[in-house]
């Protein structure tokens, strides 16, 4: 059994008020761990007894190791072939990262389709997801229009499992939005994140497993695109219009949406909704991840996004922030320091000529420079050393 990774689906559990869904995963040299989903038990109903949702939320660590996956349940066939292709996929983006495996079942099925267009959506509180509820429930999305009835909120992606306090005080303002253009709000916990694995690739698949999770009650999930078909990276993040689709099976679509608009046009347009900048959540870096920052990467981006459409700054974000405070900005990577220069460009063919959009450039400047310095892990104190002799912290 050691020469595969080997998952076992266990039963259902219910409670007066919940349910919990969960796999055991034996890892080759026998470690065994367990991934688990828990929901509010009116949804009972609306889970799936397939094993669809487990292959996508291990399927990241699956490609990791150089061994086949046997699932001893059963798996939408359809899902077995798309996956052939994302594996494939990620594979030519990471070659030094992921595998391409094989992937055996006890039973290949496919499950009924649903005489339902019933969708459900991933909706965290920021501009994507925002943008998203608003544009199919608004009639902005033409023929792409899905009848959008509900959006998942995971516990324990952006907000640990340990701070449940926390994950409340989130999912009422999730709720709050949602319910003022008629949708629903489903609260799912799940341990997939506190398993490991890189979570800036694996987090698309993720979500992929929760929305699956209801395939009983719904017949597709939309996961909310965070770049512009133009600006989108390559190797992309986890979530994305290339390799989403291919985390469908027979009865459940997983579809991209918004790949087709930048930032500043998901602002324009959810700016029609009041409730959804009274609640506007964008951050996940913040003390407190309830709210937002106002100092982080992603807050920033948009609240200078609202700077550029002409638009005051949401209630949902506190604190403004000064052009010494956006010099002052740190990126983890090159991602970010991508986002904020396409930021700037965006500005400048505007033409604004703010001192905001100034202190923008000079920070993605300092950044790419810093970042460039201590990437060079063998001389990494000498850079610091360096970078902080030539571009010293503003007084």
């Amino acid at each position: 059994m050691s020469e595969k990774i080997h998952l076992w689906p266990e039963e259902i559990v219910t409670s007066s008020d919940s349910i919990s869904i969960s796999a055991i995963i034996e890892m080759p040299g026998g470690k065994r761990q367990n991934l688990w989903y828990r929901l509010p038990a009116v949804y009972r109903d609306a889970v799936t007894i397939s094993c669809d949702p487990f292959v996508l939320g291990i399927i990241f660590r699956v490609m990791k190791n150089p061994v086949d996956l046997y699932v001893h349940g059963q798996v939408s066939p359809m899902l077995l072939r798309n996956l052939v292709e994302f594996m494939d996929a990620w594979k030519a983006w990471r070659p030094t990262k992921y595998n391409r495996v094989e992937i055996s079942v006890n039973a290949e099925s496919k499950q009924p389709s649903l005489r339902t267009d019933l969708t459900i959506m991933g909706f965290s509180g920021g501009c994507d997801s925002t943008f998203t509820a608003w544009r199919h429930r608004s009639g902005h999305a033409g023929r792409q229009q899905a009848n959008l009835v509900a959006g998942v909120l995971v516990h324990g992606f952006d907000i640990p499992l340990e701070e449940p306090d926390v994950f409340a005080r989130a999912a009422e303002k999730a709720r709050l939005t949602l319910s003022s253009i008629g949708m629903e709000l489903i609260p799912i916990a799940t341990n997939f994140r506190a398993m490991g694995g890189n979570w800036e690739d694996a987090h698309g698949a993720g979500l992929a497993s929760c929305l699956m999770l209801l395939q009983e009650r719904y017949s597709a999930g939309l996961i909310a695109c965070g770049y512009k078909y133009s600006d989108l990276p390559i190797p992309p993040y986890g979530t994305n219009p290339i390799t989403d689709w291919m985390m469908s099976s027979d009865s459940f679509r997983i579809i991209t949406d918004g790949a087709a608009y930048t930032k500043i046009e998901k602002i324009k347009l959810i700016s029609e909704w009041p409730e959804a900048l009274k609640y506007l959540r964008v951050c996940w870096s913040g003390e407190h991840k309830d709210r937002n920052c106002c100092r982080c990467q992603k807050c920033v981006v948009a609240m200078l996004s609202f700077r550029l459409v002409g638009l005051p700054l949401p209630e949902s974000f506190e604190h403004d922030i000064s052009d010494k405070e956006i010099m002052r900005l740190r990126y983890h990577d090159q991602a970010q320091i991508r986002s904020m220069r396409i930021l700037a460009e965006r500005a400048r063919n505007a033409k604004i000529h703010a001192s905001w959009v100034r202190a923008l450039e000079l920070s993605v400047w300092n950044n790419r420079i810093r970042l460039a310095l201590m990437q060079r892990i063998p001389f990494r104190n000498l850079a610091r050393r360096i970078y902080r002799f030539f571009l010293p912290p503003l007084q």
